[in-house]
């Protein structure tokens, strides 16, 4: 899990269950992307709430959900 630390001493990071974040402070979490099944059995990670791309079609849901966190990593967590 990746912690970006604001010199406000805000943090953000893609939620995963790594760590107990509510020790660190009061917790605000809002979802960040969907990986929804499309039409014809392939996955896609949608990554408008956070103002992103549609990523895909992947053959397998785990894949769309390892682009979903790549590209999170990548292009979200670091953002002002």
């Amino acid at each position: 899990m990746n912690l970006l630390i604001a010199p406000s001493g805000q943090i953000r990071c893609v939620y995963d269950e790594t760590i107990d974040l509510t020790a660190l402070g009061n917790v605000h979490i809002t979802r960040g992307s969907h990986v929804e099944p499309t039409a014809d059995g392939q996955w896609s990670a949608d990554l408008s709430p956070v103002g992103g791309p549609r990523l895909g079609p992947f053959s397998q849901r785990s894949s769309a959900l390892e682009a979903e966190r790549q590209w999170l990593d990548t292009h979200w967590l670091p953002a002002d």
